[in-house]
């Protein structure tokens, strides 16, 4: 079982960048897949992105790729997301998540993690 905790939100202006980190404990990170979810208010979580255990492999979003880029630090037992760009409609609470599986275009399914953060506010004002 892994621990997982987000940091790094806040509030930043529009066409801003913003980088937030997920920290896992208790078991190490390299043996899963790891993603970024996030929801707004009054919206379903939805797909950021996502990096493979195997590969290193990455999937986005439509509505972030070219804008996020999604990494890890096994070493570290870190995963990180750097937003550049950002629009108002990007705020919403960033949730990590772990998942077991070797991810491929299912990625973006909420059921296949395992292991969910509690969460990061991200504020985007315009």
């Amino acid at each position: 079982q892994v621990q997982l905790v987000e940091s790094g939100g806040g509030l930043v202006q529009a066409g801003g960048s913003l980088s937030v980190s997920c920290a896992a404990s208790g078991r190490t990170v390299s043996v899963y897949s790891l993603g970024w979810f996030r929801q707004a208010p009054g919206k379903e979580r939805e797909f950021v992105a996502a990096i493979n255990r195997n590969d290193g492999r990455t999937y986005y979003a439509e509505s972030v790729k070219g804008r996020g880029t999604i990494s890890r630090d096994n070493a570290k037992n870190t995963m990180y997301l750097q937003m550049n760009s950002l629009k108002p409609e990007d705020t919403a609470v960033y949730y990590c998540a772990a998942s077991k599986y070797f991810l491929t275009s299912t990625a973006p399914r909420v059921t296949n993690y395992d292991y969910w953060g509690q969460g990061t506010q991200v504020t985007v004002s315009s």
